[in-house]
């Protein structure tokens, strides 16, 4: 089976009218994708998204577009005969290397998740079971080394993989029907706190008993909405909190401890995401608290993934499914929290990435940590009828996808109304509220 064809899509929803994912940053995003379907001559097609907020779209379009040339006419025979040659192929090209992370790895993340989506199609599995049915010499085989041995060898991921192999019968049966536990997003920055409960209840009535607040701006509003959102919640049920980076380590620490009476499990991104330093003072200083920090989901690479578990900067690690050069980046960074003791709680939301972080959390809590019994998976309510194997959850938990690969196919109407700037979403929309011209007061 042979690529044919590579097409891109700029694909985007005006979230910001309903000020849906906002945060201290992000103050008016208008989630979007990056979409990539390569075409074969075997009648499948394989899938992939990198998730955006709305301007910078067309950039990673740009990017997968030009990186896709080197896919067109390849065989996925070839690719899952031996997934790391693609991938050191993207990586390693001896000119673009040098624009090194960001846009560039996630336009080669796509690329390599849409070549993973399809092989999972050819075998009519779910992407998390192709990567459960993986003999655990071929997952390390996968993983690129090189800066990583410092703290995970070949063989110490082998010795974790044959581990869990040995229990992964019974862990199979037992996410059979129900997978990873979930938690919600509900508390964004934009919303007020009847629109946020709104959600928290809805939510508690199917099962959920974890929720996340963004904070950062206003010390005195953020200590005020999780007072109003413990007292609903009770004692019991988890709270964490996203500051989505704001903060430099000194402001930080100012906020923070103004927030450990609340009893909560996480405070993510207090500041910027690859300052491994900040994270092992702000670990030291609140080492007694009832949480630990979180990181991840906008961390570029494996390597800063290395040091902020290496150093025991964080206390859970949130991959994000397409932040890194997809599925080969992934496996090394779970492999490395397990090693660690460090849960994995992937970052989810924005346009069909919850389709694809739950298959993480299933090959996670199976086939390396072996458990479910201290990850969370995120979870949020809207856009999630975009896709037509939608997300579903049950319970508090997401329950165990079926369809085959990562499941990322779109409603055909869907794609036409939100493709940008064609769609008829976008169509007559003001130019003030479109892509690079739309700008917000940063405050």
């Amino acid at each position: 089976m042979k690529i044919t064809s590579a097409e891109v899509i700029d694909l985007r929803v005006p979230t910001s009218d309903d000020m849906l994912g906002s945060d201290p940053f992000h103050k008016a995003p208008d989630y979007s994708s990056a979409v990539l379907h390569l075409e074969t001559d075997g009648g499948l097609r394989g899938v992939a998204v990198v998730f955006t907020v709305g301007a910078g779209t067309d950039w990673i379009c740009h990017g997968i577009r030009d990186l896709a040339q080197l896919v067109v006419g390849t065989s996925l025979e070839d690719f899952s005969a031996a997934p790391l040659k693609l991938y050191r192929r993207l990586i390693d090209h001896h000119q673009l290397r040098w624009l090194h992370d960001g846009v560039f790895r996630m336009a080669c993340g796509a690329i390599i998740n849409a070549m993973w989506d399809l092989w999972a199609k050819s075998e009519n599995k779910p992407l998390w079971k192709l990567l459960v049915d993986l003999e655990p010499e071929f997952v390390v085989a996968c993983i690129d080394w090189r800066h990583l041995q410092d703290a995970l060898s070949p063989d110490e991921a082998l010795a974790i993989l044959k581990t869990a192999k040995a229990h992964k019968v019974t862990r199979e049966q037992e996410m059979s029907v129900l997978g990873p536990k979930a938690y919600c997003t509900a508390g964004w920055l934009g919303l007020s706190d009847e629109a946020i409960l709104e959600t928290v209840r809805k939510l508690q009535e199917t099962g959920f008993d974890a929720f996340k607040l963004k904070v950062g701006q206003d010390l005195e509003r953020d200590v005020a909405r999780l007072q109003f959102l413990r007292d609903a919640l009770g004692p019991d049920q988890s709270l964490m909190v996203d500051a989505n980076q704001y903060w430099g380590v000194d402001e930080a620490k100012e906020h923070i401890e103004h927030y450990e009476p609340f009893g909560l499990k996480w405070v993510e991104e207090p500041i910027a995401r690859d300052d491994v330093l900040g994270y092992l003072e702000l670990s030291e200083t609140f080492k007694g608290a009832s949480f630990k920090f979180a990181c991840g989901e906008q961390a570029a690479s494996p390597v800063i993934f290395k040091q902020l578990l290496k150093s025991g900067g964080i206390g859970y690690c949130q991959i994000d499914a397409v932040r890194v050069a997809g599925v080969n980046d992934v496996m090394a960074i779970i492999l490395m929290a397990a090693k660690f003791g460090v849960p994995v709680c992937p970052h989810g939301g924005g346009i069909a990435l919850c389709n694809m972080i739950q298959h993480y959390g299933m090959w996670d809590q199976i086939a390396v940590s072996g458990h479910s019994d201290t990850q969370l998976v995120e979870y949020i309510d809207f856009l999630q009828d975009s896709v037509e194997h939608p997300v579903r959850t049950k319970s508090g938990h997401y329950v165990t996808p079926v369809a085959p690969g990562w499941g990322l196919e779109f409603n055909a109407d869907f794609l036409a109304d939100h493709t940008f700037p064609s769609g008829k979403i976008w169509r007559e929309r003001p130019e003030n509220r479109c892509g690079v011209h739309f700008e917000c007061d940063l405050g």
